[in-house]
């Protein structure tokens, strides 16, 4: 993004149990593309969908946060506030959800130390391109594919105070040619973020929603590149469908370290224990799980 002038911003906002930062640093498409900074006693949030720009300014604390925005682009005052409280829940009962998922000292520990961290709502196709992207990869390198397309194929929006590069639409990935993409860093991903973004351009993902979840996961692997990870990373943060566990190698060891006694085991019974322990919430115990297991150091390997 290029700043020059920050839209005004709005007020009408407040979120309790909600941390900017704990939701940005924990791993979710917001983690790779959108811009997160800290200062005089705010937390300011910045990114990119393919119809404007939201930014998000929080004070306060987590437990008691009062949040103003901004908006350009497409967006409403409405449709950006709609946009906002969708995407991070905000309306959603976090007393609940912690009762929920707060069933030992490990999660009673990770609450406590990301207390406010919420599963976000993406857009499905943001979240199937940023997931894709994330196999065999590093946040730092994810985050300048993802940019790179971004300037590349997305829409440029200049409004003469501001201009910024939009998130690209499936329908512009669809006529990419594999060396343009590659040259965007995406290597052997170039062919499957082609092939998904053709797929998606032709409504892919449309019926997912009214789907149950292994139905709705069968689907999503039917996209070049996308295996069982990554279709539960696009159910649950495409999608909110927080039945979906999904398990690399860092939340393998996490589990098995803390929760199977150490002992290997396969990714079919991590998922049969999460979905038993948590039931509905396995999805928002994974983040816990996963955020604070890589703060921790829990699953680095020996």
């Amino acid at each position: 993004m290029h700043k020059k002038a920050i839209p005004r911003l709005r007020t009408g906002i407040s979120a309790n149990a909600f941390s900017i930062k704990s939701t940005f640093m924990s791993g979710q498409p917001l983690t790779f593309h959108a811009e997160y900074s800290k200062g005089n006693g705010k937390e300011t949030l910045e990114y990119a969908t393919s119809k404007g720009v939201i930014f998000l300014e929080g004070t306060g604390d987590e437990r008691a946060m009062s949040l103003r925005y901004g908006y350009s682009g497409a967006y409403t005052r409405a449709k950006a506030l709609k946009e906002i409280r969708l995407r991070f829940g905000i309306d959603e009962d976090m007393h609940s959800i912690y009762k929920g998922i707060e069933t030992d000292a490990f999660i009673s520990e990770a609450i406590s130390s990301l207390y406010g961290l919420r599963v976000t709502q993406n857009d499905p196709w943001e979240t199937t391109l940023c997931f894709i992207i994330s196999q065999f990869n590093n946040i730092k390198r994810i985050r300048g594919i993802v940019q790179n397309l971004r300037k590349r194929y997305g829409e440029v929006l200049n409004t003469g105070d501001y201009a910024a590069s939009l998130f690209p639409l499936p329908k512009s990935l669809a006529k990419a040619g594999l060396e343009e993409l590659s040259a965007c860093g995406a290597g052997f991903r170039s062919r499957y973020i082609r092939n998904a973004a053709i797929k998606c351009s032709e409504g892919w993902l449309d019926d997912v929603q009214g789907m149950d979840y292994e139905s709705a996961k069968s689907h999503l692997m039917g996209l070049d590149g996308v295996g069982e990870k990554v279709a539960d990373c696009i159910l649950l943060f495409g999608y909110k469908r927080y039945e979906a566990f999904p398990i690399d190698v860092w939340v393998k060891r996490v589990m098995e370290k803390r929760y199977l006694n150490s002992r290997r085991s396969s990714m079919r019974e991590i998922r049969a224990f999460a979905r038993s322990r948590w039931k509905g919430l396995a999805g928002y115990a994974h983040e816990y799980i996963y955020t604070y297991g890589r703060l921790r150091g829990i699953g680095a390997s020996k």
